[in-house]
């Protein structure tokens, strides 16, 4: 048992993991939630529900993603080596996602809204990684 209480919980949150029981209880703890993953490595701004929200705003679909952070209060830090794309993501301050738009991205969610951590397969993924580069031991 620590005598620090967490200030922020940093887990992978997007519309698409959208863990609203761990979003409630860190609230409830007044824990604040960070997002990282927010653009899925790049594999959400192709989801043609991000698409046709980011035409019916006129945005990209990263600063949706991003947008979609910041409505639902979350802490969210994007990763880009591209200057014009960190310039783009910072752009998020103008305008805001209306109810329907929310609700949609809502509905990506694949978690069905848990507390749970998605991270399993990237763990396992990591493991067979490191097995098919590293010798096994030898016993004898």
């Amino acid at each position: 048992t620590g005598s620090i209480r967490p200030v922020v919980n940093q887990v992978k949150f997007s519309p698409v993991c959208y863990r609203r029981a761990l979003l409630d209880a860190c609230r409830r703890q007044d824990v604040l939630v960070e997002a990282y993953s927010s653009l899925g490595t790049g594999r959400y701004l192709t989801n043609t529900t991000v698409q046709r929200v980011a035409r019916r705003v006129g945005r990209t679909p990263a600063q949706v993603l991003l947008r979609w952070c910041l409505q639902h209060e979350l802490l969210v830090i994007p990763k880009s080596t591209h200057q014009e794309r960190i310039a783009e993501n910072a752009q998020l301050f103008d305008f805001t996602l209306s109810p329907q738009d929310m609700a949609e991205l809502d509905a990506l969610d694949r978690t069905k809204g848990t507390s749970q951590a998605s991270e399993r397969h990237i763990v396992r993924g990591a493991l067979r990684r490191a097995r098919a580069v590293i010798p096994p031991r030898r016993t004898s």
